[in-house]
């Protein structure tokens, strides 16, 4: 099974065992939405053309996953310099397999308009002033997480539960809560841009972390100073689930910094878990980003997660947005890369029922916009 669809590049023997483990079961998908201010700054993200675009990117996708193309939602998918947004992939999946989807408010500037769990969290300043929330809110995240994690899992204890974020600027927010976490990360995340912003991403880093008084950081301290709402909640949810279901944290950068923050969660607060139970899982666009070193970056994370990617192409795509992710542009988001592994696993769908059913999806959101 890992070879003709899915690629696994850390924990090799780990993966095959969850993706037997779990070949065929049913998948649950959350979908963890939150807001930095660091999003806004110009040129840090491709997801939305400009900083006011950016606002409401993750709002936009939430509507967008649940909708569809029905023409239902209060905002269009953001404009983008090149590609398409990936909650197109995502959509596509939930809505051929009927994959339930529940969508969380880590902290937004406003809710969306479509049914969302509200886990009272708040957007986070940019991660430049090393104060980006507050530490009650940070725990309170992580207790919500916590709490839906368990209750997931245990209404789905012979599958899995697939958990995706949307937050624009969130590589930048990993860069920081890894190096914040001891891991040499800088140079190794990747980005929506098609050439990683390495350097600015470093920059607003630096002036974040150069605020901090101990190095490493406590990891809740850590988020509240440099992190975003969805990191935290997670977290708790990944901890939680893995004591009783499978996990596959569905992003790359993002997802690999919040499971250095499990590990370092666990270990500070004495929490159970069961880390064999969590696998990464992305697209190959970033496992294989050559701006990056998403492989070589998870090797470095205690605990050594399982990183595996859908080998999805759009290179036969007839949508030139479609093609452009192999030029790069965007890679992933909204539990894409994730969510095209549940097909696999849990439906035995490949490269040709996945680009069908996406190729469908932008038929119709083309038609509506």
């Amino acid at each position: 099974m890992s070879s003709n669809f899915v690629s696994i590049y850390t924990e090799i023997s780990q993966g095959e065992a969850w993706l037997k483990r779990y070949r065929g079961c049913s998948p649950v998908f959350a979908c963890v939405l939150g807001f930095t201010e660091t999003g806004l700054i110009p040129g840090i993200s491709a997801a939305g053309l400009t900083p006011e675009d950016r606002k409401y990117t993750a709002i936009a996708d939430a509507e967008f996953l649940f909708h569809g193309s029905t023409g239902k939602a209060k905002y269009p998918l953001p404009p983008l310099t090149a590609g398409a947004s990936p909650v197109l992939i995502s959509r596509a999946v939930v809505e051929s397999l009927n994959v339930p989807v529940y969508l969380f408010n880590a902290g937004l500037p406003q809710a969306p308009s479509v049914p969302v769990i509200d886990l009272g969290g708040l957007a986070a300043s940019c991660l430049s002033q090393g104060v980006a929330m507050k530490l009650e809110t940070v725990h309170h995240l992580l207790q919500q997480g916590l709490v839906w994690g368990e209750r997931l899992a245990s209404s789905n204890q012979d599958g899995y539960l697939t958990i995706g974020e949307c937050v624009v600027g969130g590589t930048t927010t990993a860069l920081a809560i890894l190096t914040g976490l001891g891991i040499d990360a800088i140079g190794k995340v990747n980005s929506s841009h098609p050439i990683c912003n390495h350097q600015q991403k470093w920059e607003l880093v630096q002036q974040g972390l150069n605020k901090l008084t101990q190095f490493p950081y406590p990891p809740l301290e850590l988020v509240a100073a440099v992190g975003d709402p969805m990191q935290v909640v997670v977290a708790g949810m990944a901890i939680a689930a893995s004591r009783s279901c499978g996990v596959l944290l569905a992003g790359g950068t993002q997802m690999l910094a919040v499971y250095a923050l499990c590990v370092a969660i666990t270990q500070n607060y004495n929490l159970s878990w069961q880390p064999e139970a969590i696998v990464v899982g992305t697209t190959r666009w970033v496992a294989e980003d050559p701006t990056g070193a998403t492989v070589e970056l998870a090797k470095l994370i205690p605990n050594h997660p399982c990183l595996m990617s859908s080998k999805l192409s759009f290179a036969d795509s007839r949508y030139p947005q479609l093609r452009a992710y192999e030029q790069g542009f965007v890679k992933e988001g909204m539990g894409a890369g994730g969510m095209c592994i549940a097909a696999h696993v849990s439906y035995g769908w490949g490269q040709e029922q996945l680009l069908t059913a996406i190729e469908e999806v932008k038929n119709n959101e083309i038609s509506w916009y």
